[in-house]
């Protein structure tokens, strides 16, 4: 009887990872690869990354300004009427505020157009948008410098008290805005060398605007912050 030949079956080759295989080397491909797979640049990652870290950094100072304003059995001072401009005879509420939250608003949208001419490569109108919004930002340092004299000299206002409630009321006011008023002033900073060097035609000569779009992301952060300070902090 004829006997089927039997073809012996080859143990399965084990491949051992990159890393393992070119040490260094191997980790480097494998990271390397990652960073192309998702097709993120350095510059607008590390903006991300950041960005995420202050996210953290503001959300705990409006936790714990929310947590004692709950907790605290003094009653606190009325927004409306500690933030009030006394326009034509009259105490208008919030005034100041809302013409802060209108001026940075809308150097959200300056900036989003400065984007969109950076990316067809029109450096001029960029670099005007970006100088739109730097000097959106200034006023609005501005004004919040006005403001914080007017609840210091005025007012009374101090981090460790005030006359007219609580005495959180001027660590928790000092230290959001104070923080937030940084950040603006030093996208300030950033915007105007981001249009000098755009003027120079620096970005240009590289052939890469991405620049613009990252500085962006820094900008419209500082806006969205806003929009919670002022609903948690102005509106409540």
């Amino acid at each position: 009887m004829n006997t089927a030949a039997v073809t012996p079956i080859a143990p399965p080759i084990l491949v051992p990872p990159a890393a393992a295989v070119g040490g260094w080397r191997g980790l480097v491909a494998d990271w390397s690869s990652d960073r192309e797979a998702f097709h993120v640049a350095w510059g607008k990652a590390m903006m991300w990354i950041f960005l995420l870290s202050d996210t953290f950094i503001f959300s705990c100072f409006l936790v714990g300004y929310m947590t004692v304003r709950v907790s605290t059995t003094v009653p606190w001072p009325n927004p409306s009427e500690v933030f009030a401009l006394h326009v034509g005879g009259a105490d208008v509420p919030l005034l100041l505020i809302a013409i802060m939250t209108f001026v940075l608003i809308s150097s959200s949208g300056t900036m989003a157009m400065a984007v969109n001419f950076a990316y067809r490569r029109d450096r001029a109108n960029a670099a005007a948008l970006i100088l739109v919004t730097a000097m959106f930002g200034e006023m609005f340092v501005g004004m919040q410098a006005f403001e914080w004299s007017k609840l210091i000299l005025g007012e009374g206002v101090r981090p460790w008290g005030n006359p007219m409630g609580a005495a959180q009321f001027g660590s928790a006011f000092f230290m959001i805005t104070g923080f937030h008023g940084l950040h603006v002033s030093c996208g300030v900073v950033y915007l105007l060398t981001v249009a000098f060097k755009l003027i120079r035609g620096d970005y240009e000569r590289r052939g890469n605007y991405q620049i613009v779009e990252i500085a962006g992301l820094y900008w419209h952060f500082v806006d969205l912050v806003w929009v919670f300070i002022f609903a948690l902090f102005y509106l409540w």
